[in-house]
């Protein structure tokens, strides 16, 4: 995909000192678009802890990975501002496939990346704002490319036991035919209980097929995966029982709550590459599917069966992208220019059930949806200056969604819809190995097509207001990015991020949730030290500001956005090979958000810290101790204000407080065996 500098650009423009620099993310100046775009390296997830695969994704600097229910659920995700849900703004491909999932059983761009093998990862991709030409639906706040390695130095085999019934093995390795491919396999198990008074059950088992031939210049892939999971959930629970004591901190009121879930992908990619420009092609098909069971309200609606409800999703989808490059000499100067466009098809059947015990006995919603997202760009890159280069790009957008609605038939229909984004970006340097960026950048995401096409509300058969089919968003941002201490990258960015809506469909309800335009504005600070050949030190700050574009908008008083955390800082230090030592501590800080819009309510601030020790017994074997909020504190992985009952003769609590606990010190130790 488009997000990288120019093959040919001027000479005397990257002719750079070198700087020996091996850390976790490569960052250096000459190699990014923008002050927030970036390259974190798989090496740092070998030398991190991390409590669940998708906290890989924290090693972007300002995203924050929480979970609210079970463990096989996708993550919540918090970004400049934005409280992503299970990934509505931000879009994430592994191996240019998309993982985001439009029309979701549980959320829109429903982005679930649990079947992810860390050791597995070559690096990610990040790009923050919408400013880059290759990138669309759920983009507007950022967007990360996982790619894994083609080949392993060697077959290795994971065995890891820890705390609260955490067990998991991989076996990984590759191998190189005979006038043939390479192939590399992984096959994953794991299972968890988590410290929940009614255990997590979760189980997993995951798998890769990976064959591939040729170099940076000519080559391909073809992938195949599998991935399925089960838990049980505890969902989120009043604060107010568990600062009374009525309820334990781990404990649940819905103890049947839980999901199930299951990919199959087999994809491909091929490309190529000369002096005169490259061409990348890549498809894509996959077969999902989801259950989850929920309960949020306890009792408020439903007094005799309580209020769980079953969402499920059962979809085949298929996708490709096409990116040509041709490099020229327009102008008198170096220049590059890209043509390209990804198109999907989702074939969903999405469904929602008010439920008991896992046992669904009232259809609120079920639906056949087809829905077709095509987008199509231009990008032009010039070096006019050894210290100027402008990249200017347009991109245009579509979707079609055609929606039969099988409990209620006048919400069948079909909607369509199309954007025009333009995109550009300016790079001034180096001087004094520094740069300096200015971006700007019309992006959106996509809405369900249940909302986009449903005249009432499913639960209530209340009349609701449409959801437009694509919701826009304009970015800018200015920075810059600095060698100038040797072993230090240093970033700056100061951003500005404009939603027209943050209208989403709730798939927990079957209805649509109007929220106003937003604005968003916020600065990031970057640090990846290395001191000499040991230790390397990761210091990351981001400051956002989130309110609505209007006072007292949704009807409510206040212009605070829920959930929008506005402080994140996180500092990691690694000290590697030390004799047969290794060792990593990372700290996160995620700072006290709102959870209504007038600010009464606050969740307060989080601090988490986690250790990583590694001793290599042997050339080929070492141990390796995580311990996993290592200073025991006490916070919470998310807060919400919500309305709920918790029994039939209790009154119903308006804007109460329900929270998930963040999990109690946790220690895993893994065998790595290198075979």
């Amino acid at each position: 995909m488009v997000g990288g500098p120019a093959v040919v650009v001027a000479q005397d423009a990257t002719e750079l000192a070198p700087v020996a620099v091996q850390g976790h993310y490569d960052n250096g100046v000459g190699k990014s678009d923008a002050a927030s775009q970036g390259v974190v390296l798989g090496t740092l997830l070998q030398d991190i802890p991390v409590r669940r695969p998708g906290e890989i994704l924290e090693a972007i600097p300002g995203l924050v990975v929480t979970q609210h229910s079970g463990e096989g659920k996708a993550n919540q995700y918090f970004l400049r501002g934005y409280n992503l849900d299970h990934g509505t703004d931000f879009a994430t491909r592994v191996d240019g496939v998309p993982v985001n999932m439009p029309t979701n059983g549980h959320g829109q761009g429903y982005s679930d990346i649990n079947f992810l093998i860390p050791e597995l990862v070559e690096r990610i991709d990040y790009r923050k704002g919408p400013y880059f030409a290759g990138n669309g639906d759920f983009s507007s706040a950022g967007s990360a490319d996982v790619r894994y390695r083609t080949v392993l130095p060697a077959p290795l085999l994971n065995v890891t036991t820890g705390s609260d019934g955490y067990r998991r093995a991989l076996l990984a390795g590759s191998t190189t035919l005979a006038q043939g491919p390479v192939l590399l396999g992984a096959l994953e198990s794991m299972q968890e209980d988590g410290p929940w008074r009614h255990p997590d059950r979760m189980r997993k088992l995951n798998g890769l097929l990976r064959a591939s031939s040729g170099d940076a210049a000519r080559g391909w892939t073809m992938d195949v995966q599998g991935y399925a999971a089960r838990w049980n959930s505890t969902d989120q629970v009043p604060l107010e029982l568990i600062d009374s004591g009525a309820l334990c901190r781990y404990c649940a009121l819905d103890p049947t709550d839980g999901g199930r879930t299951a990919r199959a992908v087999l994809s491909g990619e091929w490309h190529a590459s000369d002096a005169q420009g490259s061409v990348e092609a890549s498809a894509y098909v996959e077969h999902y599917r989801l259950q989850l069971w929920s309960n949020f309200t306890y009792v408020e609606d439903d007094p005799v069966r309580g209020d769980q409800f079953n969402q499920r999703d059962a979809r085949s989808l298929f996708g490709g992208a096409l990116v040509k490059r041709w490099n020229t000499g327009w102008f008198g100067r170096d220049t590059s220019v890209d043509v390209g466009g990804q198109a999907r098809h989702d074939q969903i059947h999405v469904s929602l059930y008010d439920s008991q015990a896992r046992q669904a006995f009232a259809t609120v919603s079920d639906n056949g949806v087809g829905e077709t997202q095509a987008g199509v760009f231009v990008q032009e890159e010039t070096a006019w200056a050894p210290w100027f280069r402008s990249i200017v790009g347009v991109r245009a957008d579509a979707v079609a969604m055609d929606v039969r609605s099988h409990a209620y038939a006048p919400n069948s229909g079909s909607a369509n819809d199309h954007r025009v984004s333009p995109k550009l970006l300016f790079v001034f340097g180096p001087w004094q190995r520094t740069e300096f960026f200015a971006s700007a950048g019309g992006g959106f995401h996509s809405n369900d097509a249940r909302g986009v096409v449903s005249r009432f509300d499913a639960s209530t058969g209340e009349p609701v207001e449409r959801a437009p089919a694509l919701a826009g968003s304009r970015g800018y941002e200015v920075g810059m990015r600095s060698e100038l201490i040797p072993g230090l990258q240093s970033s700056l960015a100061l951003w500005r991020l404009d939603s027209d809506s943050e209208l989403v469909y709730g798939a927990d309800s079957g209805g649509t949730e109007i929220n106003g335009a937003s604005r968003r504005h916020g600065v990031e600070w970057n640090n990846h030290l290395a001191l000499g050949t040991y230790v390397l030190i990761d210091a990351d700050l981001a400051i956002t500001h989130a309110r609505y574009a209007h006072d007292g908008a949704n009807d409510e008083a206040g212009d605070q956005i829920p959930n929008a955390v506005g402080r994140v800082a996180s500092l990691g230090v690694s000290l590697r090979r030390v004799g047969p030592w290794s060792a990593n501590v990372d700290m996160l800080y995620v700072g006290g958000y709102p959870l209504s819009q007038d600010g009464t309510l606050r969740a307060p601030p989080a601090v988490v810290t986690n250790l990583r020790v590694r001793r290599d017994i042997t050339p080929r074997v070492a141990l390796t101790l995580d311990v996993l909020n290592t200073f025991n504190r006490r916070y919470f992985d998310i807060a919400y204000a919500q309305d709920y009952r918790v029994t039939p003769t209790a009154p119903v609590v308006a804007d109460g407080v329900t929270v998930h606990p963040g999990e109690p010190r946790e220690y895993r130790l893994t065998l790595g065996i290198t075979l």
